[in-house]
């Protein structure tokens, strides 16, 4: 902890950064909270919601390769501005949407909002390695990874209880300040003369299809770079099924809670604080208990995919709103480890000329698994006749498949020797 503290006390350029990133991520869990409200309360549709997630996702899976080669041709820093105050406009746009026949402005609020989004984060993991010293780069990452967790966790919960007792304008207001606030916050960062000379000029489609040529090449690398992927195509759908366990099983009693008008929503920010703690304490414990070395941060994969597939299987199963968070806090230590571990792997095994294109490659993976998962709850929920409990095992089902795929690639394939070095 020491480290992390000494890095925001020494560089002043992090530390704005690093505020930014805690003010946005704020108002990114009170939006989706609200957004996710809205559409409930106006709709009552499971698809409704998937497409909320789906036009969340499918705007970073377009955009992100080409945005990756806007952050390398401008002044990042501008780009980084531009972005938040264009976010925050387009938030404001929300409180526009106020009957079902408006629920198409919020879909289409949402997707520039994202498309932005895509533009932003690229430039900023560009700008971090510009601002921070190269030994401090991996306390840089654990502390943005932990700085998401928390903000996960109390984001979501104050979100929740904003939208709750104030209503969702409120709550989307304050996402248009956080996106100001971020803005004004980045504005104060001083960034060094860079080399525009060594700018590529391939489009970012073109890196990405070169990325998966070389995984292609590299079959166990490939399979890496897909764990996010296949991890997704089973924890994407609770994003729409947790939705609808808040409203209709397990919302907020306002006897017991009488500050808080909308209990439902209340109960899913609660369900995101769990989510957080899982998330960010989930990696440390299993990093803690398997080591560093790749084959055992390979066999850490394996435990968490077993643990997301019991726990979304026992979330079908919750009696109570207990059992419920219970499960959530197990299915979000699997699905940070599998996350974190994938992305040590990568990041040590993958030789510097490709890392960048290799990671384009996975996170376009993961967002588009991610969509067929999140379609795929809120259709068989509405189109199939099932219930969110049968929907619900029905992933927990696929997720043990998926683990089962994985533990016979690992028992199947041993590790190349020049893989086995330990994670710095």
């Amino acid at each position: 902890m020491t480290h992390y503290v000494t890095l925001l006390q020494q560089n002043r350029n992090f530390r704005f950064l690093w505020w930014g990133s805690i003010v946005s991520l704020l108002g990114d869990w009170f939006n989706l909270i609200a957004s996710a409200a809205l559409i409930t309360t106006l709709t009552n549709s499971g698809v409704a919601i998937s497409y909320l997630f789906l036009i969340r996702f499918v705007p970073l899976f377009l955009f992100s390769p080409i945005a990756g080669v806007i952050a390398d041709r401008f002044n990042r820093k501008y780009i980084l501005i531009v972005s938040d105050v264009l976010r925050a406009v387009t938030v404001l746009g929300f409180l526009l949407v106020k009957s079902p026949e408006h629920v198409w402005l919020l879909y289409a609020l949402t997707a520039t909002q994202f498309a932005l989004s895509a533009l932003f984060t690229p430039a900023r993991s560009a700008v971090l390695a510009n601002i921070v010293a190269r030994k401090d780069l991996v306390t840089a990452n654990a502390l943005d990874s932990l700085t998401w967790s928390t903000m996960l966790a109390l984001g979501a919960f104050a979100g929740g209880v904003v939208a709750a007792m104030f209503g969702t304008r409120i709550a989307f207001l304050l996402d248009v300040g956080t996106f100001l606030a971020s803005a004004l916050l980045i504005s104060q960062i001083r960034l060094p003369e860079r080399n525009k000379t060594a700018v590529s000029t391939q489009t970012g489609w073109l890196n990405f299809i070169e990325g998966f040529r070389y995984l292609w090449g590299h079959g166990f690398l490939l399979a890496i770079a897909l764990v996010k992927a296949a991890g997704s195509l089973v924890w994407g759908s609770i994003n729409v099924l947790e939705v609808t366990y808040a409203h209709q099983f397990f919302p907020l009693s306002p006897t017991a809670f009488p500050l808080i008008k909308d209990g439902a929503t209340a109960t899913l920010g609660l369900v995101y604080m769990i989510s957080g703690l899982g998330t960010g304490l989930g990696p440390l414990i299993m990093r803690h208990k398997m080591g560093d070395t790749p084959p055992r941060l390979l066999w850490g994969i394996s435990i968490a995919f077993v643990l997301l597939a019991v726990s979304i299987s026992s979330l079908a199963l919750a009696p109570t709103l207990p059992w419920f968070l219970l499960a959530t806090l197990v299915r979000t230590i699997g699905s940070g480890t599998i996350w974190v571990f994938s992305a040590a792997l990568l990041q040590t095994i993958v030789p510097d000329d490709f890392r960048g294109r290799v990671f384009a490659f996975e996170f376009a993976a993961l967002t588009l698994t991610q969509s067929f998962s999140i379609f795929g709850a809120g259709y068989g929920q509405d189109h199939l006749d099932l219930t969110v409990q049968q929907v619900t095992l029905a992933f927990g089902l696929f997720g043990m498949i998926v683990a089962l795929g994985w533990l016979a690639f690992v028992l199947i394939n041993r590790i190349p020797q020049t893989y086995s070095q330990e994670v710095p």
